[in-house]
């Protein structure tokens, strides 16, 4: 299935039903008066979180999004029956963005939750609303009102645990691999991984899902490689697993680095995330042998350094376990304190 993270739509909420203009005439009650009911309210437009859903794909062919009218009155006083709501299926951790008023309308990051995104308008009153005692035949109704219209913007964010991030061809995909049943494109050249891949490890009863973001270069918060396209799939995560190529001649703190600040410059808070740094390809020999020298450097930074082969499986269970441990203390901080994940991040 083709990855969509991104679309703009937008919606339209039912109209009103009219008023009716209606008279009783029966033979047996020559003052009947007026019988014009009310007309229906029009249906909302109602965002529903799937969790069966992977991708917002279906918005790129279903571009605009409506809900049905209210009916109009009628005679007899009956009113017209209100439009059925339009419930649309997203995503598990869409955002809505308002693009009229540059607001977001709504995260939908639990499975089952709804909005309102677009309100029915009120069915107009009918003139048997209208009758007083100086006005007994009133020839008067409202019309319904519009349903609200909206262009909006819809932003997937993947909900995941850990975020796996580095330089292209850094060993994220390899990793995933090696942890869960997530079969990415592994390749020995940089971008084989174009869209997010998803990952469940398990360690011992508990279950960590991990992200795969496609590799990051320098400039990459400025649009460059694939720029900023995927970073926002970072906001949800609770840790950050920073992949660091041995394998690859260029400094591996200057790697590091470089990475960093790309990730400040889209999103100061990424910068807070809890991070482990993870020297990768272990296996081969020039890795191996610069691992010890790379561990000395990151030390005299405060930097603790773990090393890993995704292809034989050397340190990925003692990662997994740390990775754990760093997750579930990352989630009982963020139960206590009030959330600002993602709020400065570019959209």
């Amino acid at each position: 299935m083709k990855f969509v993270d991104e679309v703009k739509i937008s919606v339209k909420a039912g109209d009103g039903g009219r008023g009716c203009i209606a008279f009783l005439r029966e033979k047996y009650r020559p003052y009947g008066g007026p019988s014009g009911g009310d007309g229906g309210r029009g249906g909302d437009v109602v965002f529903r979180a799937d969790g069966g859903l992977g991708s917002l794909l279906d918005f790129r062919y279903q571009r605009h999004i409506e809900a049905k009218r209210g009916e109009h009155g009628r005679g007899k006083e009956q009113a017209g029956a209100s439009g059925a709501p339009r419930i649309v299926h997203v995503p598990v951790g869409t955002c809505v963005i308002d693009l009229d008023h540059d607001t977001v309308t709504a995260d939908l990051d639990r499975d089952g939750i709804e909005v309102v995104v677009a309100k029915g308008g009120r069915g107009g009153r009918g003139n048997a609303r209208f009758a007083t005692s100086t006005n007994q035949a009133p020839r008067r109704a409202d019309p319904g009102e519009p349903g609200e219209a909206r262009t909006l913007r819809l932003e997937l964010k993947l909900l995941a645990d850990v975020g796996l991030v580095g330089y292209p061809n850094a060993g994220k995909s390899t990793l995933i691999a090696a942890v869960s049943a997530a079969r990415p494109r592994i390749a020995d050249y940089p971008f084989t991984t174009l869209v997010p891949n998803l990952g469940v490890a398990r360690v011992d009863d508990d279950a960590i899902v991990i992200a795969d973001i496609p590799g990051l270069i320098e400039g990459a918060h400025e649009g460059a490689g694939l720029g900023i396209r995927f970073l926002k799939h970072l906001a949800r995560t609770a840790v950050l697993v920073h992949l660091i190529d041995l394998a690859d001649p260029a400094d591996p703190w200057e790697a590091y680095t470089a990475v960093t600040h790309e990730l400040s410059c889209f999103d100061e808070a990424m910068t807070r995330k809890p991070q482990i740094v993870v020297a990768t390809k272990l296996d081969v020999t020039e890795a191996r042998e610069r691992f010890d020298e790379t561990v000395r450097v990151f030390a005299t930074h405060g930097i603790s350094l773990t090393g890993v082969s995704g292809v034989t499986g050397d340190g990925v269970k003692t990662l997994l376990r740390h990775i754990a441990k760093t997750v579930h203390a990352a989630r009982r901080t963020a139960a206590e304190e009030p959330s600002t994940d993602g709020a400065g991040a570019k959209h």
